[in-house]
């Protein structure tokens, strides 16, 4: 029998109910607007409850729209929040769950990074887990159809996560999607001085110049721009904003930025 891996946070990140979730995802995809540009490469997106990031995220995951039709493959990269562990974790699960259906798993790509040391099959980091779930309703919605190769990092280096994103890069059928809010639990003005400073970093591919307590995915980020370097792409800011721009209260908010690399 399949091994499946059940949603862990529908109907509190985001609608239990398929058509309910559906419509608020589409009304973000909406309210996002259409291309902004070369249709990219690789995205960064943040993972918060829809009501605080859905709106930044989508506009990421709108960009995709163009070549939607050539996309099979998704590589998924995030943080692990409940589960402390070194090197990268993927599990055995052969589908992926969400209110709006199933997902399988190219689980051949996890043969191709067989012999990398840093990689190994962990669950205890997906239960519970919500980055990497939170990105799949998007991706169905914007998708004709496709597999996913889900990573969780922990305690890895810039060159240990791009070397897996390397092995997996893949051609016009791969996208990269690297799941990771900003900072977290500032005042509203602080939060905004050094997520634009996180931005630029990012713009200007200078992974060494993100701190630890400027991305919570900062492993998974700053492996993708080795990689967006390497294989000369540009990285550009479709949007920044904060929890206090959306739903929250502005003494505390979460940094949220969506970037589209081209």
């Amino acid at each position: 029998m399949k091994s499946t891996r059940e949603p862990a946070v529908a109907g509190m990140f985001y609608p239990s109910d398929p058509e309910e979730l559906r419509q608020e995802v589409l009304s973000f995809l909406a309210a996002a607007g259409g291309d902004r540009g070369k249709p990219p490469k690789a995205i960064v997106v943040p993972h918060a409850g829809y009501i605080y990031s859905g709106p930044i995220a989508a506009t990421a995951y709108a960009q995709l729209a163009a070549r939607a039709e050539e996309i099979s493959r998704v590589v998924l990269f995030g943080p692990s929040h409940r589960v402390a562990f070194s090197g990268l974790a993927y599990s055995a699960a052969e589908t992926f769950l969400t209110p709006l259906g199933s997902i399988p798993v190219d689980l051949a790509a996890y043969e191709s990074i067989g012999d990398l040391p840093q990689v190994r099959r962990l669950e205890a980091p997906f239960e519970g887990e919500h980055c990497l779930e939170v990105q799949l309703p998007f991706l169905q919605l914007i998708l004709e159809g496709f597999r996913i190769v889900p990573f969780l990092v922990g305690d890895a280096g810039t060159e240990e996560v791009a070397q897996v994103m390397e092995r997996l890069w893949g051609g016009d059928e791969t996208l990269i999607v690297i799941s990771s809010d900003l900072s977290h639990y500032l005042d509203y003005e602080s939060a905004k001085a050094i997520d634009a400073e996180t931005s630029r970093a990012i713009e200007g591919l200078h992974p060494e110049a993100i701190g630890y307590n400027q991305a919570c995915g900062r492993n998974p980020l700053n492996g993708l721009l080795r990689e967006a370097r390497l294989h000369g792409l540009k990285a550009r800011t479709l949007d920044l904003r904060n929890s206090g721009d959306t739903a929250g209260p502005r003494n505390q908010v979460v940094g949220y930025g969506a970037y589209a690399f081209s």
